[in-house]
């Protein structure tokens, strides 16, 4: 048995997922003309209350196109320094837009409208780049699933529209976020220029990703998923997929976050384990005490069958998601109580 609790991008599609994809009426979506892939874009727009939607084969496209839209090579992004964007994008901010960051130093990933205020560039100052745009990430990945008070990017909605700046969320886990704050995504579409939002994470689908703005912002961003190489053909297939995620797998995320908050606290029993971070959603990050190694820690429970993964400077991860069943739950649990070293 192997129980992989690396990321909750290790899903499989379920067969009633995977029978809704068989299902699926496809066409060309590079002329427009996938059924399902048009219906699903529509579907994601009104469900955040903005006019258009565009899907794309991973987050990563998905975010460096909302980067094109809002800058101009030189320009600067001001997000927190364990932003997705500038730590996990392989530099494409860099590549692809000739834009730099001003990383602010948050809180588990997490910024303030008072360090976004003080982060701003005099646009007179034509010695530093041009503050554009600024990048919030909810749920926050480094920082361990923590998700924003709605009220704090609301001031940080009202900076940007005071000094003229471009808002993006990166939402690959909001799913998470909306279901453990209990909010809805239209708050977040009067917010937002743009919003990325992931499928093939804790909803399950085995890829994709999706752009949602107003209609002439995502008509420009058809240009640039071309020059990404991002257009596919009969992507219903895939789009079926996220229309069933949509359908079937948001309110079961609260089982991924009670399991990972079991975890949690089962960890700070543990007298092999330094501190657990708060957990709010489905990722678990815990430092071992020293001399105890990242790899001792993972190789034996590799041995158990437990998949785990490291985050470097003695820190470490688990990601609770769809195919984490309660039975596999249960045996985690049980196996890491009796881990000694």
């Amino acid at each position: 048995m192997e129980i992989n609790l690396i990321s909750d991008t290790v899903t499989k599609p379920s067969p009633e997922m995977l029978q809704a994809m068989f299902n699926a009426k496809v066409g060309d979506d590079v002329f427009k003309q996938d059924p399902t892939v048009n219906a699903f874009e529509k579907m994601v727009a009104d469900l955040f209350g903005m006019e258009a939607a565009l899907f794309f084969p991973s987050g990563t496209m998905a975010n460096q196109t909302a980067i094109k839209l809002n800058t101009n090579p030189g320009d600067q992004i001001i997000c927190d320094k364990w932003s997705h964007i500038h730590l996990y994008e392989a530099g494409g901010a860099s590549f692809n837009s000739g834009v730099n960051f001003n990383l602010l130093d948050g809180q588990r990933g997490m910024i303030t409208a008072e360090q976004v205020a003080s982060g701003i560039n005099d646009p007179e100052f034509y010695h530093a780049p041009l503050s554009k745009m600024v990048s919030i990430e909810n749920t926050t990945n480094k920082g361990g699933g923590a998700c924003y008070d709605i009220a704090e990017l609301q001031k940080i909605k009202q900076v940007c529209v005071d000094n003229n700046l471009k808002y993006h969320l990166d939402g690959a886990r909001l799913w998470n976020a909306l279901v453990a704050k209990k909010q809805h995504p239209k708050q977040y579409g009067v917010l937002f220029d743009t919003i990325s939002v992931c499928f093939s994470k804790g909803l399950g689908a085995p890829i994709g990703s999706v752009l949602v703005s107003d209609a002439e912002t995502m008509h420009k961003a058809l240009r640039i998923r071309k020059i990404f190489g991002g257009n596919m053909r009969q992507s219903g297939y895939l789009a079926a997929a996220g229309i069933f995620a949509l359908q079937n797998n948001i309110n079961r995320l609260e089982d991924d976050h009670r399991r990972a908050k079991e975890l949690g606290q089962l960890l700070q029993q543990l007298p092999w384990v330094a501190n657990v971070s708060p957990i709010e959603t489905n990722i678990v990050i815990f430092e071992v005490k020293k001399p105890l190694t990242e790899k001792q820690v993972i190789d034996t429970l590799k041995a158990k069958g437990i998949l785990i993964s490291s985050m470097g400077q003695g820190k470490l991860r688990m990601v609770t998601h769809l195919d984490y069943k309660q039975v596999l739950h249960e045996y985690v649990l049980e196996n890491l109580g009796k881990v000694q070293f």
